[in-house]
């Protein structure tokens, strides 16, 4: 079985870093104009050359999403963002608009150009002109189920890539197209400025009724009543591989470092498992499936790959198993000790995991030594603090977490 390219989501440096330590195999983000995740952190042009630098070193591929919608006094500016991408080496742009790919096509020639999710497309005809158009892959709408992806894979063949999501939010509206943000408050999901309206909790009023609302299913609280669940096709991951894609896509840029982490590294250990055996991945599927609850997740289901959803019904708020406690960025020379960047509180004596690329391992803590001030202490809780602690057997890169706290001492 062919394992497919495993693309991860980088809405800043931080992400981009964990994506690839984490065993990404190619990464995505936004310039700070023309993607359709305007709130994320995204790399102006300096850090477009470092990030793209960055993933070259890590043996990785970089893709800059451009998937907003321009208008035509747009364009000119959108054709000289993507020369800059060019310019710094990125190894695609993500475009939606045929307006734009056919002007990117005919005046940037050899920037490969990949079809966004958000151009909707779900049958074989779009996916031969977007290829007669020049695209080197197309990212397939969420509403493709596996049977059909399998079967479009066997008529395009080689000429052109697919691929599709594996992981994450999905929007209510057709993939992603949608104009409620832009009625309630403005904010155009289609220009990258989505207020995630469908998230929100709602519950129903009658007409004649006023003030005496009637929640849509039996919760006090209303219901989310647009929200859809999150997707998560780790469970039949084999039969996706089997399909023929060439890249499975987390979604995420606009989600922490942490949940990169967690994602990013759950599906790698996955692949390299499904490449050695169907029965070495089959064995591990439990604990990998458990440790996608480590971050902040929604209630999950497989989408539309198997047809309509064996699990209907909207995604209610989000839950978070585990929680980040520290990354690691270096060894003190001298004592050997872990330097930790602290992002949240923990003690002494506590048990805590460590990951890493190649897998999770609890740890104990002890008690460390705070760089700014030389004091040897039992817990801190500064996020931003660099500490000192023996942690055998990490590397930079790797990250300490440790269960969720709703209340500190």
């Amino acid at each position: 079985m062919k394992i497919p390219e495993l693309l991860c989501p980088a809405g800043n440096m931080e992400s981009l870093n964990a994506a690839l330590h984490f065993g990404a195999d190619a990464v995505y983000g936004g310039m700070k104009h023309y993607g359709l995740r305007a709130s994320a952190g995204n790399f102006d042009g300096e850090e477009l050359i470092a990030a793209v630098q960055s993933a070259h070193e890590a043996g990785a591929k970089f893709y800059v999403t451009m998937n907003i919608y321009p208008f035509d006094d747009e364009m000119d500016g959108f054709v000289q963002a993507a020369r800059e991408a060019r310019n710094a080496g990125a190894d695609a742009v993500i475009v939606s608009d045929p307006g734009a790919i056919r002007r990117l096509r005919r005046e940037i020639p050899e920037l490969p150009v990949h079809v966004s999710t958000q151009a909707n497309t779900v049958n074989t005809e779009a996916v031969a002109m977007y290829r007669d158009m020049g695209c080197e892959r197309v990212i397939l709408a969420r509403e493709m189920s596996l049977e059909r992806i399998r079967r479009m894979k066997e008529t395009v063949g080689d000429s052109i890539a697919l691929e599709t999501f594996v992981h994450g939010a999905s929007c209510m509206a057709y993939s992603g197209r949608c104009m409620l943000s832009a009625y309630l408050t403005g904010r155009s999901g289609n220009r990258g400025e989505c207020a995630q309206p469908c998230r929100w909790q709602y519950a129903v009023m009658e007409e004649k009724r006023p003030g005496e609302y009637m929640p849509v299913e039996e919760d006090e609280r209303g219901t989310y009543l647009f929200s859809a669940r999150d997707l998560c096709l780790m469970p039949i991951l084999p039969e996706l591989c089997g399909a023929g894609v060439s890249s499975l896509k987390i979604e995420g840029r606009m989600k922490t470092e942490y949940y990169v982490a967690v994602v990013t590294g759950a599906y790698r250990r996955a692949l390299d498992l499904l490449a050695e055996s169907r029965e070495a991945f089959e064995q591990a599927l439990p604990e990998l499936t458990e440790e996608l609850k480590s971050a902040s997740h929604r209630d999950s289901d497989t989408g539309f790959l198997l047809g309509k959803p064996e699990t209907p019904g909207e995604a209610e708020g989000f839950h978070q198993e585990k929680e980040f406690i520290a990354r690691v960025i270096g060894r003190d020379e001298e004592t050997g000790a872990a330097r930790l960047l602290l992002k949240n509180r923990f003690f002494a004596g506590e048990t805590l995991e460590l990951m890493t690329l190649s897998g999770i391992r609890k740890v104990t803590a002890t008690p460390f030594l705070r760089e700014k001030t030389g004091e040897v202490m039992d817990t801190l809780g500064v996020a931003g603090e660099i500490i000192r602690m023996d942690l055998p057997g990490c590397e930079a890169g790797d990250i300490v977490r440790g269960p969720v706290r709703n209340h500190r001492r």
